[in-house]
């Protein structure tokens, strides 16, 4: 059923005519906004940062993991790591020094792969992709898979639980804005395809409810000779994402969206020139996402709104509380020494509260809570 929202725009006291323009003068702006930036908004300006608090108690508090920390990992995408799930996301690391001996089927949900270092060659029940750094791969629920690395591989894996991907609503922008999906990669079947076909004797490890279930069959399964249709893995990379800018105007993280799923979102912060109109925000505004808990791993570059953080860290909001640009960033709120920013993030907005593995726990930075502090 849609939601038909009370819907009654006023003005009070002194405010900007525009959001994340032109604040009234020592203010501070924050973005009260339902339905992660696509609801009903209100706009608050303060005479104090709304991040300035003394103490943060309680299990709401803001947390960062590093997970350069994670230890050894194992040969199957099923040995990564949790770090963070709910009933609808599973959010793992997994890093392979040498390639795959057995097959993946995920019977749970689709797959999406992130590359966030090393490169190699994907091969599933469709073909042969050649893949690397900053690859995002859509795996189909149930396809069958396995990487051959040709270096050592650090990759992001975020589980559509029960569900599938596709892509956003471009709305008035066009189905090619962002990345036109002509763009998108499929498995080809191709001489090196053909060539890993055997008739030795192969693993598949399936994983359904959580548990993992093993198949072995005397051949090797991913021998099929061609396919028809549209339902396969497709790739982007980063470097493909042309993102929305605006001069004037700060835009929210949703117009970087790259991939939806069931209750949740997929977003790509990419290099992009920064605003230029002298009376727009220049760095991400003070806001409550008061209905999507926020996560965002960082991938490579210099993260322009935050301090102390370094490629392979996680950043995780949980919804209900203020947040925004660090001290340092904010300094360059309407003006920046650079012409744009060069950080690429993934950040991902779940509908429903995230759960912490016990691996991303163990791998925290304790002093993340306190980093807004300027006292």
């Amino acid at each position: 059923m849609a939601r038909n929202w009370i819907s009654f725009p006023r003005m009070e006291g002194e405010t900007s005519r525009q959001a994340h323009c032109d604040l009234p003068a020592g203010s501070y702006e924050r973005e009260l906004g339902r339905e992660g930036f696509f609801g009903p908004a209100t706009h608050m300006y303060h005479t104090h940062r709304p991040t300035d608090w003394l103490r943060f108690e309680g299990e709401l508090k803001p947390r960062a993991f590093d997970t350069n920390r994670l230890g050894d990992f194992g040969s199957s995408p099923w040995d990564g790591y949790g770090l963070l799930h709910n009933a609808h996301v599973k959010i793992r690391s997994w890093g392979m020094q040498d390639s795959m001996d057995n097959l993946a089927r995920n019977a749970d949900g689709d797959e999406l792969l992130f590359v966030h270092q090393g490169s190699g060659h994907l091969f599933c029940d469709y073909g042969h992709l050649d893949v690397r750094e900053g690859d995002y791969i859509v795996i189909p629920r149930s396809t069958m898979w396995r990487l051959e690395s040709r270096e050592p591989m650090q990759l992001l894996l975020i589980e559509a639980t029960g569900g599938s991907y596709s892509l956003p609503d471009k709305g008035m922008l066009g189905p090619h804005a962002i990345f036109d999906p002509a763009i998108l990669d499929t498995p080809r079947i191709d001489e090196r395809f053909i060539a890993q076909q055997d008739e030795t004797e192969w693993e598949v490890q399936v994983k359904s409810r959580g548990e993992i279930s093993r198949i072995v069959y005397p051949f090797n399964p991913l021998d099929a000779i061609g396919w028809k249709g549209d339902l396969a893995p497709v790739r982007v990379n980063w470097r493909d994402i042309r993102p929305v800018l605006s001069d004037r105007y700060h835009l929210p993280p949703s117009a970087h969206t790259t991939f939806v799923a069931n209750r949740f979102v997929v977003c790509t912060f990419a290099p992009r020139p920064f605003e230029t109109d002298p009376g727009a925000l220049k760095v991400p505004f003070f806001h409550n996402n008061d209905d999507y808990d926020e996560v965002i791993f960082y991938h490579q570059g210099e993260f322009f709104s935050r301090d102390n953080i370094h490629p392979g860290m996680m950043t995780w909001h949980p919804v209900g509380f203020t947040h925004g640009p660090h001290p340092k960033a904010l300094a360059n709120a309407f003006e920046q020494k650079s012409r744009g920013t060069d950080e690429v993030a993934v950040m991902i907005d779940t509908r429903d509260s995230l759960n912490v593995d016990e691996h991303a726990a163990a791998i925290e930075w304790d002093g993340y809570v306190n980093s807004w502090n300027t006292r």
